[in-house]
């Protein structure tokens, strides 16, 4: 029974983590009409940093007492540890703000939330093909499940005069770098801690972004007070707490359903973009999306061997 309530619980925590990620989306296209993409994540990402770093003291503080390494090894993993997180962090860097810099090309009545949620979610089709890469074989079912990732994309970034915008390529673009994002956490997350490097690479997506912010745009600091709430929501709602809900969601529920919870990231985009924003898609779009979902579940199912299995 108690390990039934932890399952439970685990499977919560994920649904609660992918509807923050899935209404983020309505935050970034409400930020958007106040300030500049890059001062969006720059402030956003810091925020997230921020609300990781007491869970960071808390769980070094109980790792100290059963901590046997030495300190040249202490300092080796520490060197692996900041160099993955900035390497990620760059990697991010760059998703986060195709991401954000969609908002400003595809208008809200055309449901920009939905669409570049969705769009996004194609990360999840895109790493098993960046992964033959690395010599990952695939099954057959996930090839038949990129390819209809690909008619769903295709449905609902093309229009009718066989066009895509420039805010479709760059929420592809953001798929692209969020696929190479998860390929390479997976190649270094045995070697490192999972918590602080979210933590490492919002502080570098964070402090890039400043950067590229006082150097290509003129943040005022009446904008940024109007942007707080949105970014407030995406800094500390869908950066901290939603990670903080989904390292514990995974330690009680099975990765395929982990997976599979997490892929309603999109569908709350769409929901939350048609309740919060009246933004609509059209049956065309709406069509795509589902195809795209079904694509997403595809990929995300066990691979079963035997009739036992």
């Amino acid at each position: 029974m108690n390990d039934k309530r932890k399952m439970l619980g685990g499977n919560l925590a994920l649904l609660l983590a992918a509807f923050i990620w899935g209404t983020s989306f309505v935050a970034q296209d409400v930020g958007k009409d106040y300030v500049e993409a890059f001062t969006y994540n720059g402030i956003r990402m810091l925020m997230g940093a921020c609300v990781l770093l007491p869970v960071i003291l808390v769980m070094q503080f109980k790792k100290r007492k059963t901590d046997t390494r030495t300190p040249e090894q202490k300092k080796k993993d520490n060197f692996v540890q900041l160099k993955s997180g900035i390497i990620c962090g760059v990697i991010l860097f760059c998703a986060s703000n195709l991401q954000q810099f969609a908002f400003y090309y595809i208008p809200s009545e055309e449901g920009a939330s939905g669409k570049i949620g969705f769009i996004t979610a194609l990360y999840m089709l895109l790493v098993p093909i960046f992964g033959l890469f690395l010599k990952q074989r695939q099954r057959a079912l996930v090839w038949f499940a990129v390819v209809m990732g690909c008619v769903g994309a295709y449905l609902l970034c093309v229009d009718s005069a066989m066009t895509i915008g420039i805010g479709e390529l760059l929420a592809l673009g953001c798929a692209v770098f969020f696929a190479l994002h998860i390929l390479y956490i997976d190649s270094v997350s045995a070697k490192v801690d999972g918590v602080i490097l979210s933590c490492t690479q919002f502080v570098v997506v964070g402090v890039l972004s400043v950067i590229f912010m006082l150097v290509f745009e003129t943040p005022q600091v009446a904008n940024i007070k109007a942007a707080m709430v949105p970014m407030l929501y995406s800094g500390v709602m869908s950066s901290g707490i939603a990670y903080t809900l989904q390292i514990i969601g995974q330690k009680h529920t099975q990765p395929a359903v982990a997976s599979l919870l997490m892929c309603l990231e999109s569908v709350f985009a769409v929901l939350s973009g048609w309740v919060i924003l009246h933004e609509a898609l059209t049956g065309r779009e709406i069509l795509g999306c589902v195809i795209m979902f079904v694509a997403i579940i595809l990929t995300n199912l066990p691979e079963t061997k035997g009739k036992k299995a």
